[in-house]
């Protein structure tokens, strides 16, 4: 009896010291990293994703959320910052909504292609934007992900040619007063919509237009609902890959070296990709029967440009900025 007591005690023992080994390994798991995103699966932007995903899968459990399907387009920000998410894909346009001097660079004919977009986030200027969104919004900009020269799509067939040609025009923009503003300085009559909303917008007649870079218009077959595509040009599109400053500073210097370098990779896959693409695409529209021009793309930077400067939004602007970019 002593024996078989003995050897009980020894494997209830065992046990217990088994499940105190397996308390801490099972404590350490990989931090979860929740990201959203407006774009859909087929995206190129959600290729990239996969690309980094796979480079952090040994410090992090990545879960990808496309579509809007975990948090609606504008609502990603607030969600990072009330701890209900910890990435996502963020327009520069909400970044303004909270810091005023953003909107700099929401501006039509801001940037004249993805180089120099590029470039101006690499610069002193823009690290500068950056530590604005670190110090305010309590959000880490890991680098701006573009998705293309934003382009007007339109179902009438009325030609653009200048800014006037758009009046009366219901272009279909993301909310927020900084998209707004864009659509009324191009001239059109700019109607808020959600993204997943605008092929139907189009196909009803509740839109005539919409205002996106040429990979959208493919992803979303846009170009099923839309006679035209007018070449405009005015805004280099992307985004902000950003994570929580909290889980950025948690990480330490070794595991957000390696962060950075997944993140840095993977977003210049995504533009190289876009770019790309973007030629391919004006075949691709012709061949669907879509009219493909340009307009007078001086007229419109003349007028969009003007059309910032006298507004508010440039009062907001850090003084030298503008002049910072341009030099670029």
């Amino acid at each position: 009896m002593m024996l078989k007591t003995t050897r009980r005690e020894f494997l209830v023992g065992t046990g217990l010291a088994t499940a105190a080994m397996a308390f801490p390994a099972f404590a350490q798991e990989k931090p979860k990293l929740r990201f959203s995103a407006v774009f859909s699966e087929q995206d190129i932007r959600a290729e990239m994703m996969k690309k980094f995903a796979d480079a952090i899968k040994d410090d992090f459990t990545f879960e990808g959320y496309y579509g809007g399907n975990l948090f609606k387009q504008g609502t990603e920000l607030v969600a990072i910052q009330r701890g209900n998410l910890e990435m996502g894909n963020i327009a520069p346009q909400d970044v303004s909504k909270q810091i005023p001097a953003w909107s700099i660079v929401t501006a039509g004919y801001l940037f004249r292609d993805a180089a120099h977009m590029r470039k101006f986030f690499a610069s002193e200027p823009g690290a500068e934007l950056k530590k604005m969104t670190e110090d305010q919004l309590g959000i880490k900009v890991l680098g701006p992900t573009y998705f293309g020269v934003r382009q007007l799509g339109l179902k009438p067939a009325k030609e653009i040619r200048t800014p006037a040609d758009l009046a009366g025009i219901k272009l279909r923009m993301p909310g927020g007063d900084a998209w707004q503003f864009l659509g009324s300085a191009l001239g059109a009559n700019p109607t808020p919509m959600a993204y997943a909303e605008v092929y139907t917008g189009l196909q009803t007649g509740a839109i005539d237009g919409q205002d996106n870079p040429l990979p959208n218009v493919e992803n979303m077959k846009f170009y099923e609902v839309m006679s035209q595509i007018v070449l405009t040009s005015h805004l280099v599109g992307f985004d902000l890959l950003a994570v929580s400053k909290k889980i950025w500073d948690e990480m330490g210097a070794e595991k957000q070296a390696r962060f950075q370098a997944a993140a840095d990779t993977a977003i210049e896959f995504s533009t190289d990709k876009h770019l790309a693409r973007e030629k391919e695409l004006v075949e691709f529209f012709k061949g669907k029967g879509l009219k493909l021009y340009e307009p007078d793309v001086a007229a419109f930077r003349k007028h969009v440009q003007e059309q910032y400067l006298a507004s508010d939004l440039a009062k907001d602007w850090s003084v030298g900025m503008l002049e910072k970019i341009n030099a670029l």
